[in-house]
């Protein structure tokens, strides 16, 4: 999948005018791109509209649009986009709660090297997690993580037409998710067919 560059971009005032309708259509396209795993935990799998989103909004609240600024935020965001050969999600930990957050992220410490992507009978993928950055501390996770599904060519052959689940094996909470087919048809497009 290519990677974004500046004229991909809107102009911070072209964005003002056509940000409730790319904001609809990016909304609408998430939907089938969130996988809850658990009553906790969620899942978003990025792709290059997402992040173009995400760099939209983010060059908007920081009123950035001299090129330097706008090729850092490239440069952070790009490595969140599919290579074609993997999956890349964003992973929240989501306990309303306050107190209760605090709590449930020291027993979920490791939790972000314990989610896998099961294909059919395939061996399980193990997440790669947080590799721009350590998120966690020594004690307790982070509420967000990156992580990265690398599939080998017999996982991306198999994907479209197996079942496919994540699941998280942690001691602190167990839990498995299959992709609806709407999720696993929108997934297949990271792929590269080539």
């Amino acid at each position: 999948m290519r990677k974004l560059a500046q004229e991909d971009l809107y102009t911070l005032e072209a964005y003002a005018r056509e940000r409730p309708a790319f904001r609809a259509r990016v909304l609408e396209h998430k939907k089938s791109r969130i996988v809850h795993v658990g009553g906790h935990v969620t899942l978003v799998f990025e792709d290059a509209l997402t992040i173009r989103y995400q760099i939209q909004e983010m060059l908007r609240v920081e009123r950035i649009f001299e090129p330097a600024g706008i090729a850092e935020e490239l440069d952070a965001y790009n490595p969140l986009i599919p290579d074609g050969r993997n999956l890349k999600a964003t992973m929240l930990i989501e306990y309303p709660d306050e107190n209760e957050r605090a709590r449930k992220l020291v027993e979920l410490h490791g939790i972000e090297r314990r989610v896998a992507l099961q294909i059919g009978d395939l061996a399980p993928i193990v997440a790669i997690a947080d590799e721009d950055l350590e998120r966690s501390t020594d004690t307790k996770t982070a509420a967000v993580h990156f992580l990265r599904f690398e599939l080998d060519a017999a996982h991306v052959a198999a994907f479209a037409t197996s079942v496919v689940a994540i699941a998280i094996d942690h001691s602190a909470y167990c839990a498995r998710s299959v992709l609806a087919v709407e999720a696993r048809t929108a997934l297949a497009h990271d792929f590269d067919r080539a």
